[in-house]
């Protein structure tokens, strides 16, 4: 582990499916001797009911932090609760909010119970998200793989502003994909009814949103201690993110040899998030405004384990910040 900024980089070398060398969340913690270290801080987590989010969430409970889990069915959290406090080395508290992220009403009441209880926020993770689903929109009119992923995550950073910046350092992280790469800038945000109507395409472009407001966000306020990263979290077979996929779509992917060795399960997919929010070079001394993947810094490429050539666009993060305030109804935060 000589590269700080790439620790972990033999393990991920030659994939070998689920369960193999590749590091999981816990590990992260373990080699860095974080386990009940962070007893003073304050953690959030968007969609910690499945998934990679089930496995975030151990982990940061595992730091010891305060914990929060925003989820859209609290009765379906309960159990998950139930299991990371009874069986993972962790003295910290989970509290479970309502927060349906199709809704930026039910978004903005979510944040004002957090602010309600903790005036401190020292870790956001944006990781809900919804991928491949048919047309359809959020309560609020939005094309929906662009209001969940993105404009959800976008006004519950916003309203969380004041205690992330009074709390720091402190960091934002953002899942993205490495699908971020099929879209346009120019389709940023998205056009009125695109015809005919592309899926991953519409998630594609919720992802590199994500990335884009990262990095805008990073401009903003780096200077006052907050770090803003955005991140793949690799190949992980969800079904629930995959819910919305068709059958033979799932065969496809399923007969593919070379992907199925990149798949991980979700202790694994889970550790580059751990690492974006807890490791030494992402703080105080480190930087941000990056895009991360495989516990490490991305460069450019083709393939999963780069950025592509959109992921850095100056003008059109600022372009999707002005846009997104007037698509939530909200004004930028005077903070």
């Amino acid at each position: 582990m000589s590269d700080p900024f790439n620790p972990y980089a033999e393990l991920y070398i030659n994939p070998q499916g689920p369960g193999d060398k590749r590091p999981t969340a816990m590990r992260v913690l373990e080699d860095s001797n974080l386990l009940n270290a962070w007893p003073d801080k304050v953690v959030m987590i968007t969609g910690a009911t499945s998934g990679i989010g089930v496995e975030t969430a151990r982990a940061m409970y595992a730091t010891g932090a305060q914990v929060y889990l925003m989820v859209r069915n609290p009765e379906k959290a309960a159990p998950i609760v139930a299991d990371i406090t009874s069986s993972t080395v962790g003295r910290g508290r989970i509290d479970v909010i309502e927060m349906d992220n199709d809704s930026l009403a039910s978004v903005k009441r979510a944040a004002r119970e957090f602010l309600s209880k903790s005036s401190r926020l020292h870790v956001l993770i944006n990781n809900a998200g919804i991928m491949a689903c048919p047309r359809s929109t959020t309560a609020d009119g939005h094309e929906r793989h662009f209001g969940v992923n993105y404009l959800a995550h976008f006004t519950l950073t916003l309203l969380l502003l004041p205690a992330l910046l009074s709390s720091s350092p402190s960091r934002i992280l953002w899942l993205s994909s490495p699908i971020h790469r099929l879209s346009p800038p120019s389709h940023i945000p998205p056009p009125p009814s695109p015809t005919p109507y592309d899926p991953l395409l519409a998630y594609s472009r919720s992802k590199l949103a994500m990335i884009w407001a990262s990095n805008h966000l990073h401009r903003l306020y780096h200077a006052r201690g907050l770090r803003s990263l955005a991140l793949s979290p690799g190949a992980v077979w969800s079904e629930n993110l995959l819910c919305y996929a068709a059958p033979a779509q799932r065969a496809a992917w399923q007969s593919d040899g070379e992907m199925m060795r990149r798949m991980q399960n979700t202790a694994q997919g889970a550790a580059t998030s751990v690492w974006a929010a807890t490791a030494g070079v992402w703080g105080e001394e480190g930087r941000g405004g990056r895009y991360l993947v495989n516990c490490s810094e991305a460069g450019p490429g083709e393939g999963d384990d780069g950025f592509g050539a959109n992921c850095y666009d100056e003008e059109g993060e600022e372009r999707l910040w002005r846009v997104s305030l007037e698509m939530v109804g909200l004004e930028g935060p005077v903070v």
